[in-house]
């Protein structure tokens, strides 16, 4: 008898004292740990590389990797906010990641290999960015050894599928409020720093737009029709159109910026601003296009630029006569190439720091940014430049075109209908359509609007600012009961006149006829 307690004494504790965390903890605590790796990576990042933060890194790789026409649709379906449906998108996957990460590690360790690979993928993503050096990987390395001690941490704690008890419950939702604190406050404090260390919006505050010893010629009567709805002559900075590469707004102030001309050039030269501010600045009204704009599109802005021409700049640098390309680089590594000869023939190509007689918005370049008329943007309007290389098209590419973008991309003449809108229900009578229409460089000579299969009627233009701005115009129309569809095209002063052939924006922009339905009672 005593023998049998003995040895029952002896025998081991049931299989029930391995625990194994409930799947729901399990995954919480995969969703805290992914967040610490964010989070605290940017935290260090914010010390000395902020775009060395895993969330640009992997929002970067998946910008530069998606399809284009993926892209355009979010481009076409978002506009400016393609980003936030972005980070939106990456925040869902990620939490599904790391919620697996965590159910994976509830028996055996595989979360934690999970999350050191995943890792070991930012940061070889981090170190290849541009412009990036080997301490780039370390953000993502600290985050991760921080997201797997707290994931191993989570789990011990976390209640188990045998002890689910109130207290193994609170105990872990204590622990799992502090792990979403780090998470979150190491985020903001990264952000916080990264403010402190680089005080753009102070700096902005503190720039002067400088006065152009040539302004702009005024706005005549007549370039802005007083018709409700139409879209305004001009643009304002709240509402010009954004499409870029960048995640995260370059944080580059005026005392820190420099600009680096060199390559194919008999005197690389560098400027900054106080070699600017001996310069004669002046202004110019210029439209903008993105080349990503559909027909009807309003990825278009026309906005009044104050700079310093790029033909005097590169001209003290001294192009090599073999030279047919500047690329453009951007401090957040983004590259354009322009054709030299648009930089050089007399057209207002401006290194431009003010916009609408301020400094240029972060959003859209500050401190300084390229304005060249007649050029899709991608081409040509870099902002945040730091750097103009002298080149050739044959020996160097820029960010697009290496994605298979034309390399030259004049802007096509284009029309737009504003009023009446899209599907509108209007009563019978005297209906005004108007719009706007464009062809950059060359200027409108001529809007028609046609009523379904009706003959052509030619529309009043608004008086032309110049052939680099855009253009208003109406046609008073005589309009029935029915339905109806509304079509407009432009002809410019080359002869050119859109044709109805619809294409894509890729390669090189789109073309078509911009229609809308209407009906009328």
């Amino acid at each position: 008898m005593n023998n049998r307690i003995h040895s029952a004494a002896l025998e081991p504790e049931p299989s029930s004292a391995v625990r194994t965390p409930s799947p729901v903890a399990a995954a919480v605590a995969g969703i805290l740990a992914g967040a610490i790796v964010l989070g605290v990576g940017h935290l260090v990042a914010a010390f000395f590389a902020p775009d060395a933060s895993p969330v640009y890194v992997i929002g970067a790789t998946v910008v530069d990797t998606t399809p284009h026409a993926v892209q355009e649709w979010a481009i076409r379906e978002f506009g400016s906010g393609d980003k936030v449906v972005l980070f939106l998108a990456m925040t869902v996957v990620m939490t599904v990641a790391a919620a697996v990460a965590g159910l994976l590690d509830r028996r055996h360790r595989y979360g934690s290999v999970l999350l050191a690979v995943a890792g070991l993928a930012v940061m070889w993503a981090a170190v290849r960015r541009p412009d990036a050096t080997i301490g780039w990987a370390l953000p993502t390395l600290i985050g991760v050894v921080a997201g797997i001690c707290a994931l191993r941490l989570l789990l011990n704690r976390a209640p188990g599928v045998q002890d689910d008890t109130e207290l193994s419950r609170r105990r872990f939702l204590r622990l799992a409020a502090t792990a979403g604190a780090v998470a979150a406050g190491s985020a903001a404090l990264g952000h916080w720093i990264g403010d402190r260390l680089r005080d753009v919006a102070a700096d902005r505050a503190g720039f002067t737009v400088p006065s152009p010893a040539t302004p702009a010629p005024a706005v005549p009567e007549g370039t802005q029709l007083p018709i409700g709805g139409i879209t305004d002559f001009v643009t304002s900075n709240t509402t010009f159109y954004r499409v870029d590469t960048a995640l995260r707004l370059p944080a580059l102030t005026s005392d820190d910026w420099r600009l680096r001309i060199h390559g194919m050039v008999a005197r690389p030269i560098e400027y900054t601003f106080t070699d600017l501010r001996r310069r004669s600045a002046i202004a110019r009204m210029i439209t903008l296009t993105c080349v990503s704009n559909e027909v009807g599109g309003d990825l278009a802005g026309n906005a009044l630029w104050t700079g310093y021409p790029l033909a005097e700049l590169l001209a003290e640098a001294g192009p090599a006569s073999g030279a047919d390309m500047v690329l453009s680089r951007s401090t957040d590594g983004f590259t354009a190439s322009t054709p030299l000869g648009a930089l050089t023939d007399g057209r207002d190509a401006l290194l431009a720091v003010g916009m609408n007689g301020a400094p240029l918005p972060v959003a859209h370049g500050y401190p300084a940014r390229l304005v060249v008329p007649g050029l899709y943007g991608y081409v040509s309007a870099t902002k945040w430049v730091v750097e103009l290389e002298v080149t050739r098209f044959d020996a160097a590419q820029a960010y697009w075109t290496r994605r298979g973008w034309a390399e030259r991309a004049p802007v096509k003449t284009a029309s737009r209908i504003d009023v009446p809108r899209h599907r509108a229900t209007l009563p019978a009578g005297q209906i005004v359509v108007a719009g706007v229409a464009w062809a950059q460089h060359a200027g409108i000579d001529l809007v028609e609007v046609q009523v379904d299969d009706q003959p052509w009627q030619p529309a009043t233009l608004a008086t032309e600012y110049s052939t680099d701005t855009w253009r208003q115009w109406f046609w008073p129309w005589q309009a029935a009961p029915g339905d109806h569809t509304l079509r407009v095209r432009a002809t410019d002063r080359t002869g050119y006149r859109q044709t109805d052939q619809r294409t894509p924006p890729f390669p090189d922009g789109a073309t078509g006829w911009h229609s809308r339905t209407i009906t009328v009672r």
